[in-house]
Formats: structure tokens, sequence, C-alpha cells
């Protein structure tokens, strides 16, 4: 195994499938930068604060925080879903794959974060190195019900509580929508900011830029001293319902102007052909709630 920080590629044999496989691999670096597909990520910027023997690890649609093929050690992490990964199912591969340079580039990382979803083959991959890690129960009675952990901060979550002896860094990971690209709803974005925080202040991972100020609260505690934590927690929270109460108000004001609005984009939807995805999430409901169904 190289000694930490020392940069290395991967061939095709090499690339792990389990987590103690990726454990290993990630253990071989220095520097773990996750970089998320936000507008504010600065690549030349992060280069040349990290160096070389940095890991920099992205997320499936580089071309969101790549504009130049990247040349230093890196690893693309393709999400799965129902359909396998997204970027087999979109065919996107080859685009995405296209953003990198050997020798840095190791491959890619398909990661599923839930029961439903499925890994693509080791084929699908158009001839780049693959390997899998499946976190589907790593998150169970953890994340809130309903929703699915983001492929960042899964990854970011499962690194951290690997006690890694390198650094572990997050870019872009603010969790706010920008002008270009949307945010899914799928996503708790409040829950793993409060997460990503709370391991920064334990000093379990590094928020890098504009993701690590110092929070109101904790201005607020230094400036009053005198003041129990914990009467500023719940005075905050006392207001946070006040205002979450207002906004509230406002929304349902919203929605109600733009009833018919709504009404005719559901009609619009419901003649536009279904995808795979949707079709194979139609299927699995309709055998859970079959006959025999508990």
């Amino acid at each position: 195994m190289p000694e930490a920080g020392q940069s290395r590629a991967k061939t095709a044999a090499a690339l792990p499938v389990d987590a103690d496989g990726w454990a290993s691999f990630f253990a071989g670096y220095g520097d773990i930068v996750l970089v998320a597909n936000s507008d504010k990520v600065d690549m030349a910027a992060l280069c040349a604060q990290f160096g070389p023997g940095a890991l920099f690890v992205f997320f499936n649609k580089v071309y969101k925080v790549l504009s130049a093929p990247f040349g230093g050690a890196a690893l693309l992490v393709a999400r799965s879903s129902e359909a396998g990964a997204n970027i087999v199912y979109r065919r996107e591969v080859e685009t995405v794959v296209g953003y990198f340079r050997p020798p840095g580039f190791t491959g890619i990382l398909n990661l599923k974060a839930a029961a439903s979803e499925r890994f693509s083959g080791a084929d699908e991959f158009a001839g780049s190195a693959a390997g899998f890690l499946d976190l589907s129960r790593h998150f169970e009675g953890f994340y809130p019900r309903g929703r699915l952990p983001s492929s960042g901060f899964a990854l970011a979550l499962w690194l951290a509580e690997q006690r890694l002896p390198g650094r572990i860094s997050l870019v872009g990971f603010s969790g706010q929508r920008s002008q270009d690209w949307k945010l899914f709803r799928i996503h708790d974005w409040t829950f793993e900011q409060t997460v990503q925080r709370l391991l920064a202040q334990t000093g379990r991972i590094s928020l890098v830029g504009d993701e690590a100020p110092e929070g109101d609260l904790a201005r607020i505690a230094r400036r009053f001293p005198e003041i129990a934590a914990q009467d500023i927690v719940l005075v905050a929270s006392d207001v946070l319902a006040g205002r979450l109460n207002e906004a509230d108000t406002a929304i349902d004001g919203l929605l109600s102007v733009t009833r018919w609005q709504r009404v005719l984009r559901r009609n619009l939807l419901l003649l536009k052909p279904k995808t795979r995805k949707q079709k194979l999430a139609d299927a699995r409901a309709s055998t859970e709630s079959g006959p025999g169904a508990t």
C-alpha cells in the first residue's frame, strides 16, 4: 500500500467490491477531497490547496463542476437507482468519464444507499475500472424515513466512521440550490447539513470554503458567555418555529393562487410516457400491494 498522501492509479482488477476493500483503498491517501456538484467550487484553487497527493472524489454529472479534463488522482462515484447506475441508465458514462485523464483516474465507484437500488454490471462503464459499495443497510434507523441520503452525504458519513488516517474534506456541500442546478427533494438536506456540521465540529471531517463559517448560535454564545447554551438553543428554536408558521401561511396562499397551474401540469404529465425508472417503481409497488402482501 502506498504511503499516505501518495497518488496512485488503480487497475480494473484492483477496485474493491465491498466495504472493507474500499476502506483499505481510501486509507492509502493523506487527503480525500469530496467535491459536490456546486457552482461555487473552484477546482484550480482546490488543486493548489491540496496538492498532487490528494484523491479528488467526484459525483455523477461531473460536468456541473469540471469545465476541462481533470488529470489529478480522481475517483468518480456513480449513484445507483432502481434502473442501475444513473450515468449508465442515462447513457452518460462516456461523457462524464471523458472529463478525466490517466494515470490519475482510478475508476468508478458504483454506490447504492437504498435496498431498492441496484448495481450496474462492471462491463457497463465504457471500459473504466469499476468497483461497488453497498450502503443500503448502513442508514437504516438513522436517516429520516421516506427520504434517501444523497451520494455525497452517504459516502462522507461512511468515510468519517471508518476512522481513516487521512483527512476527509468536503467541498461545495452547502445543501443550497444554485441558479442552474436544483436540489432533489428525496434527500433531507436539513438533516444532512446538521450531521455534517456536527462531524466538522468534532474533527471527523473538514468543511472547505463557504460551508465552514462559524454558526450564528456559536457567535451569540461567545458574545454572551453568561447565557447557558441550552437557553440560546431554546430561544432560537422558538424564533424559528414562529418564522416557519409565517412561512406556512405564505406558502398556503401561493398554493391557492397557483392551483389551476398545478392541475394543468399534472394533466400534461399524465400524457408523458413513463420512464424506465417509473415503470420499475410501479412494478415494485404493485408487487408489494398484491395478494399476500403485508
